[in-house]
Parts: C-alpha cells; sequence; structure tokens
C-alpha cells in the first residue's frame, strides 16, 4: 500500500487573530480550512504550522517529514528566519518537496528564494475574479471547468515579475479588465512548485469547491517522485577517484 502524503499547512495566522473581517472568515485560521477539507483524503496526513509555533512551525522533525509544504503568509514575511527559508529550499530542491505558496505567498521568503524573483506584481481591492483553466489537461487541472467564479477576491496583475513559468495551468480576468497568471508551475531541483492566487484573509475563496480541487489536485502533483541528490562525489572512498588522478598526474 502506497504510503500517505504529509502535507504541512503553514501559515502566518495572525490576521485572524487581530479580530474583524478575517477572523470572521476563518475564526480557526485559514490554514484549519484547508487541512479541513485535505483531510477528506485518504492518501494524506495533514498537519498545520504557524509562524508563532516553537522553531517558527517549521522545526527540523517536521520539515523533513513534510513531503508537500503549503504556505500562506502576508504582512511578516520578514520575521521568517533566513535559516528556515534555506532550510526549505534544500528540502525542495535537493529532496523533492513540493511546495505550494498561495495568494501573498509570492511575497514570501521561500517562494522568492526558490524560483529566483522579486515576486512583485500590481493589487488592488476586491472585485469579482473569474479563474480560466487554460491547461485543461494538467493533472491539478483535472475536475475543473473551463472557468468559475470567485465573487470577490483581491485584484492581482501583471505585470508578474517572476521568470517564464515551465507551465502555465490558470489565468484570471477581474472584472476592471485587469488579467494574471494565477496558477504557474516551476520546477526546480527534484522539486515542484504551484503557486496559486485565490486566498485573501478576508474574502471566502478557500470554501470554493473548485479552489478546494485545484489544492488537492496540487499535493498530489506536487509530491516527492525522485531520490534525495547527496553531496558527496560517487567515486569517493572507492580508490577510482584517486586511480584516475594519479595516472593523470593530476
Amino acid at each position: 500500500m502506497e504510503s500517505k502524503i504529509r502535507v504541512t499547512v503553514w501559515n502566518e495566522f495572525r490576521h485572524e487573530k487581530e479580530g474583524g473581517a478575517a477572523q470572521k472568515v476563518y475564526p480557526n485560521g485559514l490554514h484549519a480550512v484547508i487541512k479541513e477539507f485535505l483531510d477528506k483524503n485518504d492518501d494524506m496526513e495533514v498537519r498545520l504550522a504557524a509562524l508563532d509555533d516553537p522553531d517558527q512551525g517549521l522545526p527540523d522533525e517536521v520539515l523533513n517529514n513534510t513531503d508537500v509544504l503549503l504556505w500562506w503568509g502576508h504582512c511578516h514575511h520578514w520575521e521568517v528566519n533566513d535559516e528556515l527559508v534555506e532550510k526549505v529550499r534544500q528540502r525542495v530542491y535537493r529532496e523533492g518537496m513540493g511546495f505550494i505558496p498561495l495568494h501573498s505567498g509570492h511575497h514570501s521568503k521561500p517562494f522568492k528564494a526558490i524560483v529566483g524573483c522579486t515576486g512583485d506584481l500590481e493589487w488592488g481591492d476586491g472585485v469579482k475574479e473569474v479563474v480560466w483553466n487554460l491547461n485543461p489537461s494538467h493533472p491539478i487541472a483535472a475536475g475543473i471547468p473551463k472557468a468559475f467564479e470567485l465573487p470577490v477576491e483581491e485584484l492581482y496583475s501583471e505585470p508578474f515579475f517572476v521568470p517564464q513559468p515551465d507551465q502555465l495551468v490558470f489565468g484570471s480576468w477581474f472584472e476592471q479588465g485587469n488579467i494574471f497568471r494565477s496558477g504557474i508551475c516551476y520546477f526546480r531541483g527534484l522539486g515542484k512548485i504551484f503557486y496559486f492566487q485565490p486566498g485573501h484573509e478576508e474574502f471566502p475563496s478557500f470554501y470554493n469547491e473548485y479552489v478546494q480541487k485545484i489544492i488537492t489536485n496540487a499535493v498530489r502533483w506536487a509530491k516527492p517522485v525522485n531520490r534525495v541528490i547527496k553531496d558527496e562525489c560517487p567515486y569517493v572512498g572507492t580508490g577510482l577517484f584517486d586511480k584516475t588522478h594519479e595516472e593523470n598526474n593530476i
């Protein structure tokens, strides 16, 4: 029997504790809503992590036992330790951990370090968004219609300062006429990355059935499929490395 996908949902978890609309929409944290719908899948084992948890929610024993890391950040990107960022990057590049930044995660330290970008974009107030399925044959788009509507979501707009995506899955149109590459994939080292735009803390996008389906599909797509890369040369300790150098007077 195939082992379960070990999923960690990381969230700043600050907005929801400050009252206001965020607390009303996600009283237990938006990451709790994500865990709730992911828990419905028998092939997933889901845990929560937050910025104010010990070790910022990702001690080595958690990070090293995570197959797919979902990341939601907004106003406190700068608080994330650079050492932790590097550990996340290494887990993606060298061990194949999947990484799924959501919404304002485009400005998170891990996303910028893994993909190599500023993550800058244009943005505006909450308006109607139509998410278009631009790549219906992609695994992340399975079961998603040609388009679906979010009655209100924070406007994100091009230009989006990221590298050319390896795969473009979804694009969005906002009622003011702006467009945005709202679902994009990257391959870095052994890891797979999927950035997905919906998910403002004051709007109920994470309750939308298609948003939930896309995130669920993305977890399965992003799970590791390859071996760990080791730092050492495979010939060290075999004698072949030294012999070759001796023969060539190196």
